[in-house]
């Protein structure tokens, strides 16, 4: 019955937050956060707070990861590409909301452990791939849906060009050491349209890649 409880506030937590899609609430509810946390971390999976992962990343606040997911408008034909795998928590609950979701780590480690426990869980529809996601994902463009979980100054010209006309990004946007701005990217055929969806602290969008030594 605990569990079941806290599952419930999990779920109240997140509508409070603002998390108010049917979908996306049932698709975070089916995934166990503590799958994506490691060691003393585990036991606050349920908490709505980033906490730390390796290679000095987190893991968003539960509340943050739907208000994005909520905000891509997501449905079962979707191809989505999410740069930043992190713990592959957010990869997760696209993969249970669209049809493709293809994600890119800077960091080995994180791309390697996001890669193996993915396939554990069962979420086959989830390419997991190590790479600078700064360039976006060329070889599998164009993207309906494409969610950045660092922060960018600006929108980068190589992820929205990686966008179908019709398509949304959901990115954070801002100076990495000031409060960040989420930002809503629609792709029309008369251009781009931007929409300020709230404040949010994310770590920087960084080029290049990491062939961090693996444990």
């Amino acid at each position: 019955m605990e569990e079941i409880e806290r599952r419930m506030q999990f779920v109240f937590t997140l509508r409070s937050n603002g998390v108010t899609n049917a979908d996306v609430l049932k698709a975070m509810e089916s995934l166990n956060r503590e799958n994506f946390l490691e060691g003393i971390f585990q036991e606050r999976a349920m908490e709505n707070t980033p906490l730390p992962i390796s290679c000095g990343q987190t893991i968003s606040q539960p509340s943050v990861v739907g208000l994005m997911t909520q905000a891509l408008e997501l449905h079962r034909r979707c191809k989505v590409l999410e740069i930043g795998t992190g713990s592959g928590y957010q990869a997760a609950v696209l993969s249970r909301l669209a049809r493709r979701v293809y994600t890119v780590e800077r960091h080995m480690r994180l791309a390697r452990r996001s890669r193996e426990l993915l396939q554990k869980l069962g979420l086959h529809n989830i390419t997991v791939v190590h790479g600078d996601g700064s360039k976006g994902l060329p070889e599998q463009v164009p993207f309906d849906r494409i969610l950045v979980t660092a922060a960018a100054e600006d929108p980068p010209q190589p992820l929205i060009d990686q966008l179908r006309v019709g398509g949304i990004m959901v990115l954070p946007v801002g100076q990495s050491h000031a409060v960040q701005t989420l930002l809503k990217v629609t792709k029309t055929e008369e251009g781009i349209n931007y929409a300020e969806l709230g404040s949010v602290r994310f770590v920087p969008l960084v080029e290049g890649i990491e062939h961090d030594v693996l444990d």
